[in-house]
């Protein structure tokens, strides 16, 4: 909060997660949080909102650099995972709001959702892109993005429903990877990671593709299959009751 009040910031929305794979583990200590965020913005006059959202299972489907860049160009595309398209257009709406450029968040939403079939969000997306030197091509042909040398499979074991995905465990078998850094010496490789097949609530049979591993290093990929296999809960039966937004703190 801190930054983006000394950066100037009038409007501020705030993601706060919770679950699993989050900083705040249990609804009450997310609520607390946000509560308590809201009340600094307030208090020093910026219009603050907090959006408590789930962390119980990954966010989107890429787990990895490369992979959720490519997911996010396709998300402003149109063709991002149906979890992240409705979290960014909710944290977007409630911005354009507080903005003053829609009366609504229904009206926000609605903005935005032309943004993106009308193209002006992937193009905003190459203004930014260009303007700190980047290479904008990618954006068209997510091909030019750094890619691993192999794309492995992970196979369900058993039928049934996806009940639970670890999330902080699917994490750090990313980070082990190369995805991310065990130590500050620690090398990052741009272009592995996971990218999950299947999602909480969704019906798998044995040998369905439930995610790809993408590695660099064909010594590693054994021990992530057995380790994404462990952290993915198939149960004979589940209806996925957990929403995606649980409260807006205002």
């Amino acid at each position: 909060m801190s930054k983006k009040i000394a950066a100037g910031a009038d409007c501020i929305v705030l993601d706060v997660k919770v679950g699993e794979g989050a900083f705040m583990k249990t609804p009450e200590a997310a609520q607390e949080l946000a509560t308590e965020m809201v009340s600094i913005g307030t208090n020093v006059g910026r219009k603050t909102v907090a959006i408590i959202s789930d962390m119980d299972q990954p966010l989107g489907l890429g787990i990895g650099n490369a992979l959720e860049v490519e997911e996010a160009i396709n998300t402003l595309k149109g063709n991002g995972p149906k979890d992240l398209v409705e979290l960014c257009l909710t944290l977007g709406s409630y911005m354009v709001t507080l903005a003053g450029a829609a009366e609504n968040v229904e009206e926000a939403r609605t903005k935005l959702e032309e943004t993106i079939t009308s193209g002006a969000a992937i193009a905003k997306l190459k203004e930014f892109v260009k303007a700190q030197g980047g290479d904008t091509a990618c954006i068209d042909d997510t091909n030019l993005l750094p890619k691993a040398k192999y794309i492995i499979p992970v196979l369900a074991d058993k039928d049934g429903v996806v009940e639970k995905i670890h999330a902080e465990s699917i994490g750090l078998i990313a980070m082990e990877l190369g995805a991310g850094r065990a130590t500050k010496e620690s090398v990052i490789d741009l272009a592995v990671g996971i990218v999950l097949n299947k999602k909480r609530g969704e019906q798998v049979v044995k040998g369905d593709v439930i995610a790809y591993i993408h590695s660099n290093d064909e010594n590693n990929i054994e021990k992530a299959k057995k380790d994404i296999l462990n952290n993915y809960v198939i149960s004979p039966s589940y209806v996925d009751n957990i929403p995606l937004i649980h409260h807006i703190v205002d």
